[in-house]
């Protein structure tokens, strides 16, 4: 039984090495973003050597596709997981856009590998890419389901533009990036705050809609 023993020992250490390397390779991407990300370099942060490295990914698109992977899954656990708690509805919309900007708030000084990737990989079809989008893809259809959610409970207008919502939150946070990592505004957080509870009231009932809106007023 001893080598039985000895070989899942192996295996966790093993385990273990691939963790420390992933989240090493994590933050390097944070702040390099995924197309700075290479094996040499990870080798060179761990103090491994770069065939140690290549051996637990293979090649450095599977360790790009690693780092998304392991990135999304840490947005899972910081902002969508946590704000299934909260009551469906408006509360619930409430919490995965609170939760966001305060994850934002945290990438300040590093980046946000969605954005970073988009920019990178945008017009370069491939694995890293098709990956990017899917995870990019699977929050959009959490928010979109949140936000149907909302309408179902009677808390958004019945003819809300699911979509159109969606794309005017998403806006707010990719400006909050802008803004507050490239021009380094003041007030920022506090501004798409602001700004996600305008799109609220634009939704919610007894608000006028949007048609009643544009048209023009009589003279």
């Amino acid at each position: 039984m001893q080598p039985l023993r000895g070989l899942r020992s192996g295996r966790r250490k093993g385990d273990q090495t691939h963790a420390a390397i992933l989240d090493a390779a994590l933050g390097l991407a944070s702040h390099m973003g995924l197309e700075g990300l290479s094996i040499g370099a990870l080798a060179e942060v761990t103090q491994m050597s770069k065939s140690g490295v290549f051996a637990h990914f293979g090649s450095r698109e599977e360790l790009q596709i690693s780092v998304v992977r392991e990135y999304h899954a840490r947005f899972e656990q910081e902002v969508f997981f946590p704000s299934l708690r909260t009551r469906r509805g408006l509360p619930r919309l409430h919490a995965l856009f609170e939760r966001w900007v305060r994850r934002v708030s945290v990438e300040l000084d590093s980046g946000c590998i969605y954005i970073s990737g988009a920019v990178d990989f945008d017009d370069r079809p491939g694995p890293v890419r098709d990956a990017l989008a899917s995870m990019v893809g699977a929050w959009q259809s959490a928010l979109e389901r949140a936000i149907r959610i909302a309408v179902e409970e009677g808390h958004l207008r019945a003819d809300t533009d699911v979509q159109q919502m969606l794309f005017e939150i998403h806006g707010l946070i990719l400006a909050l990036h802008h803004d507050a990592r490239f021009l380094r505004n003041a007030g920022v957080l506090e501004r798409a705050r602001r700004g996600f509870e305008r799109v609220l009231a634009h939704y919610q009932p007894g608000a006028p809609p949007p048609a009643a809106r544009r048209k023009p007023a009589r003279r």
